[in-house]
């Protein structure tokens, strides 16, 4: 059974799927390392995953109906999973990371956006039969894949809503 890991770059998602119990897989890089890509888009600087190429390997690595629960890890896995987590992290704590990680302000406002309008959530609803949304910010990497345990287990329910960052955007006037 797939299960997409998802939401804005620098949520945490990678990291915590490296604590959870279950095989993942991470998007990214069999786009990059396996040449799943369209080429690189020009105003963002990232390559274009060609989704038919990157359906066609998740199909080879976890097949649609397969038992065993593994996880689609990254910003885009709800377009292949029937269940989505979506991570969320508030946006100033978000632009600390992306910052780190070198973002130029161009994609990290872009990414503060989608975070703070629920772009990945809204995507998420859209695409999968069931959605859980989880307040990564103040949560280590640990808690919050127990969380994603309890979740999967049905122990809890996490569901999408809940969250509002609207108020943490700077928009330019």
């Amino acid at each position: 059974m797939r299960i997409a890991l998802t939401g804005t770059p620098g949520t945490g998602k990678t990291t915590v799927a490296e604590h959870l119990p279950f095989r993942a897989i991470d998007l990214n890089a069999l786009v990059r390392d396996e040449g799943l890509s369209l080429g690189t888009d020009p105003y963002r600087g990232c390559l274009v995953a060609d989704v038919d190429a990157l359906a066609e390997r998740i199909e080879e690595l976890a097949p649609q109906g397969d038992e065993e629960m593994v996880i689609l890890e990254g910003h885009f896995s709800h377009q292949f999973a029937p269940e989505a987590i979506v991570l969320r992290t508030k946006p100033s704590v978000l632009r600390e990371r992306l910052a780190r990680r070198g973002y130029p302000e161009k994609k990290l406002r872009e990414n503060l956006e989608a975070e703070a309008l629920d772009v990945i959530l809204v995507e998420a609803t859209e695409w999968c039969d069931r959605v859980s949304e989880i307040d990564a910010t103040w949560q280590s990497p640990p808690e919050v894949a127990d969380l994603v345990v309890r979740i999967l287990r049905r122990e809890i329910e996490m569901p999408p809503g809940d969250i509002d960052w609207t108020g943490e955007m700077e928009f330019d006037p």
